[in-house]
């Protein structure tokens, strides 16, 4: 039995390229082939990529090109050596009219594939509006990104979610936005396919990490000065040195020493072996916990509701920086024996979900 997704994996970060492969390796236990449909967003792309990144402006365009050259090596070999795609590409709508059916059933997600925030508006592949009409349609840890939608936006996707033959979602509140706004009772809530698997995993898929001794890893997505001040204080206050992994080439004038644009793997062992993560990342948190290292949350100015929905199912809600004058958080013991169990249950509750679509156990497919 074959499935075919549609995701994120388009974006150029180290988050969806690893949700995009650990979804697929999920999936991969229940089914005999799995193939991810090659859409690629306007703006993950081309020329509008870049206009995202500079804003318009022709001399950030300059500055960004090294760094979008490196995305597209970096981030394209790593798909084409780990992920399956489609040989064709879709870059527009039209380009689905004449879809050909390729897989038994579907699967859209995981990550933020309803975001419309992120995504700029609906955008009704992310909904499997081009699945023939005889195939099951799955979400697979889908995620809003929000506490709640616009009554507008609802109208306007309500019959694409009627057309799922199940839904999981990410976090609790995408569960409580299809009961209350869509009235669509019967989703479940699973982690994010990263988390389906233990730390152990990506220890093994990790290379060396390069790094000796104690340090405090920086992984901030977005621009947030604050956040760097605090990051200089509280490595004075620990004594360990600072260590950013810059996901751009202008991130090196930030503070800690830089790491610019790591292999993906790389990802996980930076993590692994830090002493302390300070994180604005939904990704970086994750990994944070799924491999035991404490991190220091600081909320993003978008989307940071599944950033705190997830520390607050580990019940770790003092993890998430409210002051910046709050140093003695990194002294804070993380119950990782409570964060380990929480875990494990979460992952059980992604497998009964494909157990129940494919009626097979994934021993089954060892």
């Amino acid at each position: 039995m074959r499935a075919a997704v549609i995701t994120l994996h388009n974006m150029c970060n180290y988050g969806s390229q690893l949700q995009t492969y650990a979804t697929q390796e999920k999936l991969r236990q229940y089914f005999d082939d799995v193939v991810f449909i090659d859409y690629r967003r306007p703006d993950t792309y081309g020329k509008r990529f870049l206009q995202y990144f500079s804003q318009g402006s022709p001399i950030k365009a300059a500055a960004m090109l090294p760094t979008l050259m490196r995305y597209q090596k970096l981030f394209g070999n790593f798909q084409k050596r780990y992920i399956h795609l489609t040989d064709k590409t879709y870059l527009t709508e039209k380009d689905f009219e004449k879809f050909e059916d390729i897989a038994d059933v579907y699967f859209s997600g995981s990550d933020l594939v309803w975001s419309t925030r992120l995504n700029h508006g609906v955008i009704p592949m992310y909904y499997l509006s081009f699945v023939p009409e005889n195939r099951p349609r799955y979400a697979y840890a889908s995620s809003f990104g929000e506490e709640t939608l616009p009554e507008e936006e609802v109208e306007q996707t309500k019959a694409y979610i009627g057309r799922f033959t199940r839904i999981s979602v990410r976090e609790s509140s995408g569960e409580s936005i299809l009961n209350r706004q869509y009235h669509y009772s019967s989703a479940i809530q699973i982690p994010d396919p990263t988390l389906a698997f233990p730390g152990e995993y990506w220890r093994r898929l990790a290379p060396e990490c390069g790094i000796e001794g104690e340090y405090i890893l920086i992984y901030s997505l977005n621009r947030n000065d604050k956040l760097d001040q605090y990051a200089v204080r509280l490595s004075k206050r620990t004594g360990c040195p600072l260590y950013r992994l810059c996901t751009r080439y202008d991130h090196m004038m930030r503070p800690g020493r830089s790491i610019v644009l790591p292999p993906v793997f790389a990802f996980a062992a930076l993590i692994d072996h830090a002493k302390l993560v300070l994180t604005d990342s939904f990704h970086g948190t994750a990994f944070s916990m799924n491999l035991e290292t404490p991190p220091i949350c600081v909320s993003p100015p978008a989307c940071g509701e599944r950033l705190r929905a997830f520390l607050s199912l580990l019940g770790e809600e003092e993890r998430l920086l409210s002051d910046f004058r709050d140093f003695e958080i990194s002294e804070r013991r993380v119950d990782f024996t409570k964060v380990r169990k929480v875990l494990a249950g979460e992952r059980q509750k992604t497998d009964q979900f494909l157990r129940e679509i494919t009626g097979k156990h994934h021993e089954d497919r060892v």
